[in-house]
């Protein structure tokens, strides 16, 4: 893998490759990066490995080799403190709220020493807090170069040392924001760069569409409320009537929303006509024309003041925005695209692409601006205005450089443990736009035949069947006892994911010292945090084990090596939902190809997924586990082959006394290991 990636960065293209856990695929891309000596950008999923990235594994590899490189962390804007909306959070409806003033002194305290203004630095303050958009901002919501604090702007700081550094550390949502503004021609900029990777890449196409596309939810609308209604109070008040431009808003948002209908849950209902499914068609229209109605008494309303201060001007823009969305709405879907409304307690209206193929090609196939000898961006030490100024114009700052000759062609690179569930990699490589890419598979080095197992146990209903979790839910609970927990249960639906975690609550034996832990019972840090910690019952620090019933977010990017975690039982198959607008549209694109849908879009779906979830067991050389799929499909049905394959080559538990067996043998091992 170093060696494909070492020559792509030298001559150019595009790389995917699929390293099986414990192949070192972060190292492997990083080397020949680093060593290239050209400046880089390397983007992961999420924020934890994106730290892990900047915080251990680049350090320890610049250490090693000996270079001189210096690197950079970039994050949306979102995660850094802001210091005019700061100095403006006093005055705030939250300031009010028990605890908020001497949180607010706290960050405050903490801005005045902080050099990044990073607000994973500060301790004690969750993103989900009400006081944490108060004191950061948005692309809606920055003033931009008209701010009075746009020199000292943690943002802008962060963006210089990212201008110039050799290597930028980033995740896939700002890399797609930033393509969706640099389209708009709004100034969210990220390094020009000759090589770019993408780890955790299976997770791109996804993300992708989400910036790809228009979204206008009730959460923008009600914040848009919220910052007119405080800078109305608080620079211009008198001048217009805040309070009843600011409720009429208010109640027309609630209005849409209650058009949507009551839904157990979150839903996502698909687009008929001009109308979401379900929906009574003239009800749906008056509200959104009184959505509108009321966004334009309010764009009314900021005219009149936009020229005492920036934050109006910048709020008549997000009004503005958002009028556009509802119009758009209000019209027929993009016949290209595919539009649904997600409802649950909020309203999201989507239209998105059904994939990134075009955007990303588009992108791939675009060179960079030459570089100079040292590897750094000519613009590397320049001032961000004059690009600020330039983007915010709709103009391309390195449109006057030279093209760069085809050794200097840019590289772009594409790792994952999961890309899809054949050679060619065509699940991942076709959404994205890649279909020139050079293709590459890396097995894992470890001994899965001796390390794992895997078990169907067949005598349990179908998973249509009502009782299909409770019989899940009873397998779990002997298992545990027998395990002293150390289990991970994987749910396909938040419905199974409560059957079994209340069957295990209420049912499991106290004396045996198992916690179980369900997941939205407790942050998911601390959910982590304590599995990790429970290697069994009577471990070295008292704890007991632990059982986690978990779905959605747990089924990757959790990592739990040693023997506090032996055994992975997913509930079925994790087909995607029938139904889904999304998955629809697609699934009728391959359709009309002369495709099936079947096997060409809803299989390889199941089974990256399958592979993710069983990645959860086996995460070093030395772990020992079981894997349980409680779905009998795997082994009854001819698609299902076609799973296992996919799956890493386990020793195979024919019945349920070999499973029983297993489990006692694990006991066994792990009391001797701890002895």
């Amino acid at each position: 893998m170093a060696m494909a990636v070492s020559r792509v960065v030298q001559e150019g293209g595009q790389l995917v490759v699929e390293a099986g856990t414990g192949t070192g695929k972060t190292y492997a891309y990083l080397v020949p990066v680093l060593l290239s000596g050209q400046r880089a950008l390397v983007s992961t999923a999420t924020k934890a490995l994106q730290d892990q990235l900047f915080s251990r594994d680049i350090p320890r590899l610049v250490q090693a080799l000996g270079l001189p490189i210096r690197v950079a962390l970039l994050k949306g804007r979102s995660n850094y403190l802001c210091l005019h909306r700061m100095g403006q959070a006093r005055h705030s409806p939250e300031s009010v709220q028990p605890g908020a003033q001497q949180a607010l002194a706290k960050i405050e305290l903490w801005s005045q020493s902080t050099r990044t203004g990073d607000m994973a630095e500060l301790t004690g303050l969750d993103e989900r807090s009400g006081l944490w958009p108060w004191v950061t901002s948005t692309r809606d919501n920055c003033l931009g170069s008209s701010c009075p604090s746009y020199r000292a702007c943690h943002v802008n700081l962060a963006r210089k040392e990212a201008m110039a550094a050799d290597v930028v550390v980033i995740n896939h949502h700002l890399f797609f924001a930033d393509m969706a503004v640099r389209e708009s021609g709004v100034a969210e900029l990220l390094p020009t760069v000759r090589v770019t990777v993408f780890d955790e890449a299976h997770q791109l196409n996804e993300i992708g569409v989400n910036f790809l596309g228009q979204q206008l939810s009730t959460v923008q609308l009600h914040e848009l409320c919220r910052d007119v209604l405080a800078a109305g109070l608080q620079l211009a008040r008198g001048l217009v009537d805040w309070p009843l431009i600011c409720s009429s808003l208010e109640k027309a948002t609630r209005d849409l929303r209650l058009a949507a209908g009551q839904h157990r849950g979150s839903v996502r209902l698909r687009w008929i006509g001009a109308h979401p499914e379900g929906l009574e068609p003239e009800a749906w229209s008056l509200a959104l024309q009184a959505l509108s109605q009321a966004l334009m008494n309010v764009q009314q309303g900021l005219d009149m003041v936009t020229e005492l201060a920036p934050d109006f001007q910048r709020l008549a823009d997000r009004t503005r925005e958002l009028l556009e969305r509802a119009a758009l709405f209000a019209d027929l879907p993009n016949p290209e695209g595919v539009r649904w409304a997600e409802v649950s307690s909020s309203l999201t209206l989507v239209e998105s692409p059904l994939d990134i193929s075009q955007a990303f090609e588009a992108l791939t196939r675009t060179p960079t601006p030459p570089v100079d000898t040292a590897g750094v961006h000519p613009s590397a030490e320049c001032e961000l205005d004059p690009l600020d100024d330039a983007l915010e114009a709709g103009q391309d700052p390195s449109a006057e450089t030279e093209a760069p000759s085809a050794a200097a062609q840019r590289a772009w690179i594409f790792t994952s443990a999961t890309l899809g569930d054949e050679p060619s990699l065509r699940w991942f490589t076709e959404p994205c736009g890649l279909s020139s890419a050079q293709v590459l598979q890396v097995g894992s080095p470890f001994d899965y035949a001796q390390q794992a197992a895997l078990y169907v146990p067949t005598h349990l209903p179908r998973p249509g069947d009502p009782g299909h979790a409770q019989q899940v839910a009873e397998l779990v609970l002997a298992a545990v006892q027998i395990l002293g927990g150390r289990t991970l249960v994987l749910t396909t639906t938040l419905n199974a994911m409560r059957q079994i975690g209340e069957h295990l609550q209420t049912h499991g034996d106290a004396a045996k010292n198992i916690e179980v832990l369900v997941q939205g019972q407790s942050p998911k840090r601390r959910l982590m945090e304590r599995f990790r910690q429970g290697g069994g019952s009577g471990d070295a620090q008292g704890l007991g084990g632990c059982v986690l019933v978990a779905s959605a977010s747990f089924w990757e990017g959790f990592d739990v090596p040693g023997d506090a975690l032996q055994l992975v039982i997913i509930d079925k198959l994790p087909f995607p939902p029938p139904g889904d607008p999304l998955f629809e549209a697609r699934s009728q694109r391959i359709t009309q190809q002369g495709r099936s849908a079947f096997a060409d879009h809803s299989l390889p779906e199941a089974a990256v997924a399958l592979k993710q979830g069983a990645g959860r067991l086996i995460r070093s050389e030395t772990d020992r586990g079981i894997l349980v799929v409680c779905d009998k499909r795997l082994v009854g049905m001819s698609y299902g082959r076609r799973l296992v394959k996919g799956l890493p080559p386990m020793r195979r538990l024919e019945d349920h006394e070999s499973f029983l067996e297993a489990l006692h043998q694990l006991t066994t091992d792990a009391t001797h290991a701890r002895s």
